[in-house]
């Protein structure tokens, strides 16, 4: 198993929250993502994401570590099934957070994420 291939920290001006968020390679063909998918954590997400998905590293992801999500969450799960599709490539999420389900229930787009 590697360790944390990225982890990021965002302060926002409103609330001062911080988000952080990590994708994790596993072994074989799987990874896993933790933390907060929101605006401030997703960008880095999505390249990291891309590159373990065109190199054959996640086929599956495991979301059980997603604490949080906002729209964007749920529109990084979706853009990683485009690229994974336009490289011909196999991609699976399990453990989807309730919350995510719910985001993609209420946008119509819920089978794009339990399709295998």
């Amino acid at each position: 198993m590697s360790k944390v291939h990225w982890r990021r920290s965002q302060r926002t001006l409103l609330n001062s929250t911080v988000h952080t968020a990590a994708f994790e390679l596993q072994e074989g063909e799987r990874s896993s993502v933790n933390g907060v998918l929101h605006f401030t954590t997703v960008t880095t997400l999505l390249s990291v994401g891309s590159e373990a998905i065109g190199n054959g590293r996640a086929a599956v992801i495991d979301l059980a570590g997603v604490k949080d999500s906002d729209s964007s969450g749920l529109a990084l799960l979706i853009e990683w099934l485009s690229i994974a599709r336009a490289s011909s490539r196999e991609l699976r999420y399990q453990n989807i957070p309730a919350q995510l389900q719910q985001l993609a229930r209420l946008s119509e787009v819920e089978e794009l994420l339990t399709v295998s």
